[in-house]
């Protein structure tokens, strides 16, 4: 399986495949035809005390990132469930709406996500 990730202002492309929202909150100024989203997935993002905390700070991304796989370590159902939702599907592109392209929550999942898939 192939997981990309795109940022929620670039168009929907076909080879996108799936296309899951992995921020809790929808994009700003995102509308939900241009978003072309398949499945919101919530569960598996930071919590929101989490998100506020590191308020996209370069200064906090290595103890970001511990957290964050914590906070999924924490949530096996959650993340049990996401995994089975991937599963069924061959490209899934992860949707995001951070600037930051080097320091987004979504990267994280994406690596965390397909070392679970390689695990199994």
């Amino acid at each position: 399986m192939t997981i990309l990730l795109k940022r929620a202002y670039e168009a929907a492309e076909e080879h996108d495949g799936f296309r899951i929202l992995v921020d809790r909150i929808w994009p700003r100024g995102v509308s939900k035809d241009f978003a072309n989203i398949d499945f919101w997935a919530k569960d598996v993002t930071p919590t929101t005390s989490l998100r506020k905390w590191f308020s996209h700070d370069p200064l906090k991304w290595e103890e970001f990132k511990k957290n964050y796989i914590a906070e999924l370590e924490n949530a096996p159902d959650a993340v049990d469930e996401f995994l089975h939702l991937l599963r069924e599907h061959e490209n899934v592109t992860f949707v995001y709406g951070a600037k930051d392209t080097k320091h987004t929550h979504a990267l994280i999942l994406q690596e965390y996500i397909q070392n679970r898939l390689e695990e199994s």
